[in-house]
Parts: C-alpha cells; sequence; structure tokens
C-alpha cells in the first residue's frame, strides 16, 4: 500500500513503556482481511481477478464488477476499453483468470491494467451457463470491499470442475453452500436449534433460514429434508441421490431468502434446462 505524504512526514510518536505497547503490538501483527478503509485511495498491482459483470461507460469505456481474491468485489472503470485497439478490449472476458492493478480514493476505482493469466479450459454450453449463475450470486449476494480469499479459491475450483464436465447439479450445490458460508448466513446442519442435539439421519427436519434446522411440523410451509441430508451436505457428500434432490429444493430455498426476493435470471434458465 502506497503512503501518502503527510504519512510519510509524520513525526514518530514518543516511546511508552514496553508493557502499554506490547499488547498493541501483537494486536497489529494479526494478519487482518483488507476491507474498505484499507483499500480506498491505494495502488494495487498483480492482484488475482475475474470479470462478474460490465457495462457500457460513456462512448469508449467500461465499468466492470472485479472480484478478487484479497479484496472482493471491486468497481472500476476501464477507460477506453471499448476502442478497437485497446489492449483491454480482447481481457475483460468473463470466467477468464486476470492480473490486475488499479487507483483510486473513490467507490469507483480506475483500472490502470490487466493481464490474461490462462491455464483455465472455456466454459462451454451449460457449463457455461452455471458459469453466470455463479457471477450472478456474487454480484447480488457479496458486498464490495469485503475480502473472502477462501470463496475466491473456491470459484476458481468450481470454474474448473464445471470445465471438466463434472456434475454440475453437484458443484453448484457446493458453491452455494460455501458462498452462504462466507457471507456468513448459513446455518450448522449439524445441530437441531430447538434442541441443540446433533441431527438425527432417521429425522425429517426443515431448515429455519435465520436459525438452522428444526423437525418439521404440519403446518411448515419450507422444504423437508431428511437429517441425513442435512449431514451429507455438511461434508459435502452429494452420492445419494435423494440428498442432492432434497439439497437442490433446499438451496433454491434457502438462496432466494437471502436474496430477499431479487430474481436470478440465469437461474430461471437452468431450471428450464433441468440442471439446477
Amino acid at each position: 500500500m502506497s503512503t501518502t505524504p503527510d504519512a510519510t512526514l509524520e513525526a514518530p510518536p514518543e516511546a511508552a513503556p514496553v508493557a502499554a505497547v506490547a499488547p498493541a503490538a501483537a494486536a497489529a501483527k494479526r494478519p487482518r482481511a483488507p476491507s474498505r478503509e484499507r483499500t480506498v485511495g491505494t495502488k494495487v498491482a498483480g492482484q488475482p481477478a475475474f470479470v462478474l459483470h460490465s457495462y457500457p461507460y460513456k462512448e469508449t469505456s467500461l465499468i466492470i464488477d472485479l472480484f478478487t481474491r484479497d479484496f472482493g468485489r471491486v468497481a472500476l472503470i476501464a477507460k477506453g476499453a471499448k476502442r478497437p485497439h485497446s489492449q483491454l478490449r480482447g481481457v475483460l472476458q468473463t470466467f477468464q483468470p486476470l492480473s490486475s492493478s488499479w487507483v483510486g480514493k473513490s467507490e469507483l476505482r480506475t483500472l490502470t491494467d490487466a493481464e490474461w493469466i490462462g491455464g483455465m479450459l472455456p466454459l462451454e454450453k451449460t457449463a457455461l451457463l452455471c458459469g453466470f449463475y455463479l457471477n450472478e450470486l456474487l454480484v447480488k449476494l457479496l458486498a464490495r470491499d469485503d475480502a473472502h480469499p477462501a470463496l475466491f479459491d473456491h470459484y476458481v475450483s468450481t470454474l474448473n470442475q464445471l470445465a471438466h464436465n463434472e456434475p454440475a447439479s453437484i458443484v453448484l450445490r457446493k458453491f452455494e453452500r460455501t458462498l452462504l458460508k462466507e457471507t456468513g448466513v448459513a446455518a450448522d446442519f449439524t445441530r437441531c436449534v430447538e434442541t441443540r442435539r446433533p441431527v438425527q439421519a432417521g429425522v425429517v427436519y426443515v431448515v429455519d433460514p435465520e436459525r438452522g434446522p428444526r423437525p418439521e411440523r404440519a403446518a411448515d410451509p419450507w422444504p423437508r429434508v431428511a437429517g441425513k441430508t442435512l449431514l451429507d451436505m455438511e461434508c459435502e457428500n452429494y452420492e445419494d441421490a435423494a440428498t442432492q434432490a432434497q439439497s437442490k429444493q433446499l438451496m433454491r430455498f434457502l438462496v432466494a431468502h437471502h436474496l430477499n426476493g431479487a430474481p436470478l435470471n440465469t437461474r430461471q434458465i437452468l431450471i428450464d434446462l433441468s440442471q439446477l
């Protein structure tokens, strides 16, 4: 992170007793995820990233929504990217790993460089639609400037799995679950919220989207799932056909709840194709 002239000229503070500064020094050494306050106004170079979405800005530029490993979602203006001879024109494509650089002090920063890294197969046919579904989820569920490096790595892994024609329904379930965990809204599927006892494989449950699993009741409007399905999902085991079917309905319900009614355009297409 670059420093401002004021920060460079600032006089060092007077020395304090060791006992007084030791806790603060220890806290300063703890790694922290980049936040908006720490990244706005900085120069960032060589950041791994993917384009989630882009749209025209004025006559020759684009505004891009970038998913980066260490800074989360960032909004950037790519000046001149629509010009015929722009180096960015063929680089800013979805599902292509990039090395990105930018500067800026506002929420909308300026892209200064983007290079294609390569090393990934392109998505085709249904896998391509699934990729757009992932991007739409990230745009609608992730806050800007909130770093999720583990989710970024899972996104890369998911794209690779889709490109290698692994079962889309299973790959998407794992990503949806990881996304809700990373954003802090996923419940623990291993414990009943009413009894605090472990979920039982032979019991039928519903999942309260704000609390977690509890035994079903006759009037429940929510999807019913076997305890085995919840336990399978928690350990990412989707071999059982019943787990696949029930997890599809459950995650469709949970994602819709956390979207607060916002529609997912790609989901409807995939539902029509019986892939989601």
